[in-house]
Parts: C-alpha cells; sequence; structure tokens
C-alpha cells in the first residue's frame, strides 16, 4: 500500500488565526490613530504655545550659557533675561502705548472705508463689479465687527491692561514653559539622551546643535531687523505725517521681516493703501523711502548679521509657511521658517553626497 503524502494539519485553522491578527492589528492601530488625532485636534492651541515658547527660549540660550559658564545659576540667570524683557515691554508701552492703540483703534475703525476705496478703485481701472460689501464681509472687517475690536484699542492702556488680564492664563502658561525650556535645557537634552544608545546620543546631540543654531539665528536676526525696520519707517512717516505713523511702522517692520520673500513689498503696500486715495504724493515719499532702505538693508544691515541667519532657499521658506498656515493659522506661519531651516540644516548634514559626472555638471 502505497504511502500517501501526509496533509498539512491545521492550515485552515492557521489562516483564521492570521486573519484574526491582521484584523486585531489593523483596528488597533485605526483606533489609536484616531484618538491620537483626536488629543493632538483638542491641544492644538496647548502644542502652538509649546512651540512659541521654545522659539522665545532658543535666542535666550547663548546668554544664559554664556553666564551660567561663568558660575550663574541658570534659573536665575533665565528669570534676570526674562525681567529684564519685561521691562522693556513696559517700558515701550509706557512711552508709546497710548499713541499706538488710540491710533491702532483710528486704524481699525477706518480698514471699511480703504476697502471701498481700494474696490471702487479696481472697478474703474479694470472695468470690473466687485462689491465692496461682499469683500469685507470676507475679510471680516465689516464696520459692525470692527467696532468692538476699535473700542478695545481705544482704552488705551486700561484696555491693554484688561486684555492681559483676560489672558493672563495663556500668558503665564507661555511664560512658565520659556523659563522651563531655557533654565532646563542640559537636564532635559540629558534626559532625552539616557533613553537613547550611544549612535542616537551622537544624533540628538547634533539635532539639538543644529536647532538651537538655526532657529536661534532666525529669531534673533530677524527681530533686530524688524525693529530697525520698524523704527526707521515710524521716524519716516512721522515726519511726512502719515495717520496712523506708529501701527503702520509696527505692520511693516514685522511684515517685511517674518513673510520671506513677499514680505518686503507687502510691508511697504499696506500703509500704502491708507495714504494712496487720499494723497498721492504720501504714497510717493513712502515707496522712495522703503526702495531706500531696502538697498541700505541689504548692503549694510544684513551683511552684519548674515552669520547668524539662516541659510535657506525662498522657495522652502515660502512653501513652509503656506504648509505650516494652512495647518496651524498665524502662528504657524511665524514658527515655520524655522523649523524649515532645521530641517533643511539635519537633512545636509546626514545626506550623502556623490560626486557629480561631467555631463550632470
Amino acid at each position: 500500500m502505497e504511502n500517501l503524502p501526509e496533509r498539512p494539519i491545521g492550515v485552515a485553522s492557521l489562516d483564521k488565526a492570521a486573519i484574526k491578527w491582521v484584523l486585531r492589528t489593523v483596528i488597533i492601530f485605526i483606533a489609536m490613530a484616531t484618538f491620537g488625532f483626536w488629543v493632538f485636534s483638542q491641544n492644538l492651541n496647548f502644542i502652538l504655545l509649546l512651540a512659541v515658547s521654545l522659539l522665545i527660549a532658543i535666542p535666550m540660550d547663548p546668554a544664559v550659557t554664556a553666564l551660567a559658564v561663568r558660575g550663574w545659576r541658570r534659573g536665575a540667570t533665565t528669570g534676570l533675561i526674562m525681567f529684564g524683557i519685561l521691562l522693556l515691554i513696559i517700558g515701550f508701552l509706557a512711552l508709546f502705548g497710548g499713541i499706538l492703540f488710540s491710533q491702532a483703534a483710528s486704524l481699525i475703525s477706518n480698514l471699511p472705508q480703504i476697502v471701498t476705496n481700494f474696490t471702487a478703485w479696481v472697478n474703474q481701472s479694470f472695468n470690473q463689479q466687485l462689491d465692496p460689501n461682499t469683500i469685507m464681509a470676507q475679510l471680516n472687517v465689516q464696520p459692525s465687527q470692527l467696532a468692538g475690536a476699535a473700542g478695545n484699542f481705544a482704552g488705551g492702556i486700561v484696555g491693554v491692561i484688561s486684555g492681559i488680564i483676560g489672558a493672563l492664563f495663556q500668558v503665564l502658561t507661555l511664560a512658565l514653559f520659556v523659563f522651563y525650556f531655557s533654565a532646563d535645557a542640559p537636564r532635559i537634552r540629558r534626559q532625552i539622551g539616557s533613553m537613547m544608545n550611544s549612535n542616537a546620543q551622537r544624533v540628538l546631540d547634533t539635532t539639538w546643535d543644529i536647532a538651537v543654531k538655526k532657529t536661534g539665528g532666525y529669531v534673533i536676526s530677524k527681530l533686530l531687523m524688524a525693529l530697525a525696520s520698524g523704527t526707521a519707517h515710524a521716524i519716516f512717516f512721522f515726519i511726512i505725517g502719515v495717520p496712523y505713523w506708529l501701527p503702520l511702522a509696527i505692520i511693516t517692520g514685522v511684515t517685511s521681516q517674518f513673510i520671506p520673500t513677499i514680505g518686503t513689498y507687502l510691508g511697504i503696500l499696506i500703509p500704502i493703501l491708507f495714504v494712496i486715495f487720499t494723497d498721492p504724493n504720501l504714497a510717493l515719499f513712502i515707496t522712495i523711502f522703503a526702495a531706500l532702505y531696502q538697498q541700505l538693508e541689504n548692503y549694510l544691515i544684513s551683511p552684519r548679521l548674515s552669520k547668524i541667519t539662516m541659510d535657506i532657499h525662498p522657495a522652502i521658506a515660502f512653501g513652509s509657511v503656506i504648509v505650516f498656515a494652512n495647518l496651524f493659522g498665524v502662528v504657524g506661519a511665524f514658527v515655520s521658517v524655522p523649523i524649515a531651516a532645521a530641517i533643511v540644516a539635519l537633512f545636509d548634514t546626514y545626506r550623502k553626497r556623490y560626486e557629480l559626472i561631467s555631463k550632470v555638471e
């Protein structure tokens, strides 16, 4: 009698077990991903607050580290620097707070008129039929909506104090994490490294140093350039009699530095729109001054700060702003460029390079 080949035992049961395991794994993965997304969406504001805290703490690190090397405690040094920043803010508000917020109130109140004038110019120049009321509704600059905002600004310092009290929890939370990230940076670094092997620790050290250098250099350089630009434009706007000269100068300085590629043009376009329909000569003067100041910035101010600025392609910078703004709003737009620069720097550090062949050259 011939020996028949033995039939595999339990094949069907093994197949069922494998299918059950795959289904169970997929279900668990989907459940965990859904739960993670829900937790992320519910804590998005807190995550952005952490990102802003980190961006504030990183530029403080060189000063804190320098004093810590000389024997200062990092906690005391961080507290001293934060107190100095607070004094600068209080001093600025004491000197210009009343002017700034009264002008901001008038500027907000006149936004609908600016939109109406601009729409009328577009309709007349390009034979269009745009409705200013529709545009104002889309931009959320309707008079009824702006009345409350203007009223808050019109309160001057009192309005500012009441606003600060209303957001006191967020401000204190921001200050707490700024202090923590700055004062305990070495401890955080050691704790993270203690959970990694030696190779991963070397990667962590490189990543940490690059992130601090890139983001810190970006924030410091942009703040200094925004301060220089805002101050120069404020003085010029005041001399030629531009209405709302202080808030418009601040908008120009911040926009021109923190929005890549188009920020320079957008920053000067905003004050021009506020004066061109009432006094075209002021618009001409602003354009001339902006062109001259841009040359001064390109050839004198920017080269002096080039050692701490980041090297990132304008297309990458602009694309990162769009992506992060879509994901996280205005705050995401501001934190996008330093994050993108750190990622690019890490890619340049660890990527493998090959010698180019003649045809590629």
